[in-house]
Order: C-alpha cells, then structure tokens, then sequence
C-alpha cells in the first residue's frame, strides 16, 4: 500500500507574517533567520531551533529590548552565527581566509550541538538552580605562563555551567588559532573572552586575529559594573588572570569563552574560576585530552571534534616526522618520575655537564648544521650553558627562559625568523603555543616520561614549510627501546613499532 507524506501547508497571510517577523528580528539579532531557497515553513516550523530563536527573539523585542539580552545571545547568538558561516559554500574568515575542513568540522559539531540542545529542551540550558556562584578569594598573581598545577580533586558539587562547556581535539600545527578565528567570526553578535596560559600567546592571538580582520572588536576586559563598548567585544587574557579576576568581569559582556590549550585549564584555581562563571558558552581547544591526572573532558565535557595525530598527517595538514635515536650519554635511571615527568633538579644534574653539553653541540653541527630548530634542556640554567657551547662551535644559537625579559624575548624569536639566529634552547617556555614554520628539528636533550609534554613539543616542528620536507625528532634513546621505557619516544607515542634510521614515522599524505 501507497502512503503519503504531508506537507506542512501555511496560508499566505501567515507565510506573510512569519517572512515579515524573521526580517524583523533579523535586523535586531544581527544574524539571518532565513536563507536564499529555504522553505520558511520547514526552517521555521515550530519546535525548531531556529523557530524557538525567533519566537524568544519577538518576545525580546515585544518586552521593550533594543538588542538582545546576554541570555538570549548566549542560547540562540552563536547557533545562528554557526549557521551563517557554515552556509557558505567556502566558510571564510573576515580577511577572506578559507577554512579547511577539519577546521569546519569543530565549527560544524558545535552547531550540531547547540542545535540539539535548543530543539530538545525549550527552557535554559544548566544543571543547577542558576544563582551566581561565590566569587574567587584574592590569591596572589602567578608569574605569566605557569600552570596551575595544584590540580583540583574529582569535583563534585553543583555544575551549573557545564551543559555549556564544549571541546575539540586537533594536533599542534594544524591550525587551531584558525578554528578559533572562526568561532570568533560566527560569534560576530557576541562578547568573546579568548583565555591563553601565557603572556606570550596573548600578544600571538592579538596579531594574528588582527590580521584576520578582527582587530577593530580587540578591547580591554570589560569589568564588572561597566558597559560594554560594542555588542561583540573581543578580548585576550592569560588563565592566571582570569583565575584572579573571574569576579571582576561584567557577566553580560561575554557570552562565549573560548579556552587555548584547554588541557592547562585543569588546575583548581583555573576550573574553578571557570565554573563561577557560568553563564557563557565555553570552547576548550586543546591537541591532548590529558594533563597528569586529569581529563580535559572533567572540565569540558562534551566533543565536538576529534582529529587524531595520525590522521592529520594522512591528510597533509602537518608537516611529516621522521627520526632519529641516539644512545644516551647520560644514565637517568635514578631520576624519579614526579608528577608525571622527570623531576628537573634531578633531570639537571645527571645532565648538565660540560662534557656532555661539548657533545651535545657538536652533534647538531655534524647532523644539522644551519637547519633551524628548537632544542630542549633540563631547566633555566642546563638552557644557557647549551647556548654557550652551542655558539662556541659556530652556530647560532641563543637560550630563551621565563625570565627572559618580555622586550628581549620578542626580539630573540624574530630574529629566530628571519634566520638570524638557528637554534633557540629552553626548558618549556616554547614547549606551547608558539609557532615557527621554520623550526624543523626539535632535540630533546632533556627526555621527557609525559606524552602530553613529547607532544606539545614535537609540535613545533610540524607546521608544513615550502623549505621544509619533513620535521626532524632527535630522541635520545637507545636505537633498540620498546614502548615500555620510562623516556617517551616517537615511536611510543604513535605507538609505531619499527625504527629505522631518519624513515618516516608518520603516516604519508
């Protein structure tokens, strides 16, 4: 037997009407409702998201609101931004930069999101009764760029904001600034606080979202009590800020937080700053869903996006890997393991010699010559005494530390760039965040037993170069190590089980 599916039919003074609210409220949200060849009456059925959004978006207007409130803009604001952006046949930035697809997909699983949360429930996202949570106790400011890593135990009071905390895994190197841009385009309706773990990256994003076409939103935070400039401010601040002054932010400037290096916000300080403030949206992104003992997910539990190493290496949006092992100098077996790594002191002792340092530089000079990298050392101090031997066999080579001063550092990294200097050594100060194509060995002189760590680290080597054919890691291991060593290698964490010398470890394009 035949059956037929009905169409939802409207009469034309409805139809009328409905075209008429959505231009309406169009020109108050300052985001479309419709789209060139929808039918009105599918995409704006009831009990749609899209619908719900209008019809709170006409209560707004009929209730005396000249713009849409915070909560109504934290709901249906980013959905809707997602939606234009996504419409696109080639999702594009302001500047005109494309979107690549792993870079659509992040946007395209938060719009899924958000969707399915405004058509399965019509009354406000949460988990808890929705009252403002006590502000934080004044601590004293961390140094810019530590880590909170006091981490907090299993946390197990009321959530509030949790339904709103969403994340995305992409490897180091495949563009997650530019994913962030996006988020920020389809946020062009919303207040958007971007938290960072350094001072560093702070100036980073502030360039490169100017240069995306975002700078004219770029403003101070807005603080409590204030107003704020514009509808859709834009600012960048470090965690250890936000974890200070979460209870001095104006809670109806931002509606979206997008969170940089999410796995750094895993501390007590830091998550719980973040769950008093919860009222926005929040973006974890991060390349490791793990710091020590904790879980990206604990803090932000829903996935959006998930793109394994390997798999972005098949799709050429890394720079390939290929290694190199050679036999420790230096025994580390008595170096106890804290907090999931090596602990430095120790680390440093057994390997800060001069003998080894000699060693050390000769190696790179021998293999790599001029090609630029990015060495790693067992502290502040094994970094410096590198540089001098480094420089004493002809390369040029400069230390970089946290206690480098803001205006010195700046300068030693462009110079980095334009080739005048081909060796940057540090302990973790360039182990996140920072980007230079350039980069194409990474040595770890100082092993590391995290995989998190190894990772952040080989990252900086794996931003696709026209000079560069593939990124170059030195593991200090022995050529015949198994994935049951204390030092994590290449091998073990993409779990590939064959070494040969300076081969690809990496999937091919």
């Amino acid at each position: 037997m035949q059956t037929t599916t009905e169409q939802p039919t409207t009469e034309p003074a409805a139809l009328d009407s409905l075209l008429a609210s959505a231009r309406r409220a169009e020109a108050w949200a300052k985001e479309p409702f419709l789209w060139e060849g929808e039918d009105p009456v599918v995409s704006l059925a009831p009990g749609t998201s899209r619908r719900r959004a209008l019809d709170e978006a006409l209560g707004e207007i009929t209730g005396g609101h000249r713009q849409p409130s915070a909560q109504w803009r934290t709901r249906f604001g980013l959905m809707l931004g997602l939606e234009r952006v996504l419409s696109e046949d080639l999702p594009r930035l302001a500047s005109g930069t494309e979107l690549r697809r792993h870079q659509v997909d992040a946007l395209a699983g938060m719009l899924t999101e958000l969707i399915a949360a405004n058509e399965e429930s019509s009354g406000p996202n949460g988990n808890g009764n929705g009252e403002d949570v006590a502000e934080l106790e004044e601590e004293d400011e961390e140094e810019p760029g530590e880590e909170d890593d006091e981490l907090e135990a299993g946390y197990v009071g009321e959530d509030p904001g949790a339904v709103r905390r969403f994340r995305f895994r992409h490897p180091t190197a495949s563009g997650k600034t530019i994913a962030a841009a996006g988020f920020v385009e389809a946020a062009g309706s919303l207040g958007v606080l971007i938290l960072t773990h350094r001072r560093l990256l702070v100036s980073q994003f502030t360039r490169d979202l100017t240069a995306e076409g975002y700078g004219d939103r770029l403003v101070p935070v807005v603080e409590r009590g204030r107003t704020p400039p514009s509808a859709s401010p834009l600012t960048i601040q470090t965690y250890a800020w936000f974890a200070r002054h979460a209870g001095d932010i104006e809670r109806s400037a931002y509606q979206l937080v997008i969170c940089d290096e999410a796995h750094t916000a895993l501390g007590e300080k830091t998550s719980a700053a973040i769950r008093s403030f919860p009222e926005p949206l929040y973006i974890g992104m991060t390349a490791t869903e793990q710091l020590i003992a904790k879980q990206v997910s604990d803090v932000f539990p829903a996935s959006v996006d998930d793109l394994p190493l390997a798999d972005a290496a098949r799709r050429g949006l890394i720079a390939p890997l290929r290694c190199l092992r050679v036999p420790p100098a230096a025994a580390i077996s008595s170096v106890p393991i804290v907090g999931g790594d090596f602990e430095e002191r120790a680390l440093a002792a057994a390997l800060d010699h001069q003998a080894l340092n000699q060693a050390a530089a000769s190696l790179y000079r021998d293999r790599f010559d001029t090609t630029p990298g990015i060495v790693y050392a067992a502290g502040v101090e094994h970094a410096y005494n590198l540089a001098q031997e480094f420089r004493a066999v002809g390369l040029k080579a400069e230390a970089v530390s946290g206690k480098t001063p803001p205006l010195r550092l700046a300068e030693t990294l462009a110079a980095y760039e334009r080739g005048e200097i081909n060796v940057l050594i540090n302990a973790m100060l360039l182990a996140e965040g920072w980007n230079s194509p350039r980069a194409t060995v990474c040595m770890h002189l100082a092993p590391t037993a995290s995989r998190r760590v190894y990772q952040q680290r080989i990252g900086r080597i794996m931003r696709i170069h026209p000079r560069k054919e593939a990124g170059i890691v030195l593991d200090f291991t022995p050529k015949s190590a198994t994935h049951n060593e204390r030092v994590v290698s290449l091998h073990s964490l993409l779990d590939s089980d064959f070494y040969r010398e300076g081969a690809r470890v990496t999937p091919a394009p």
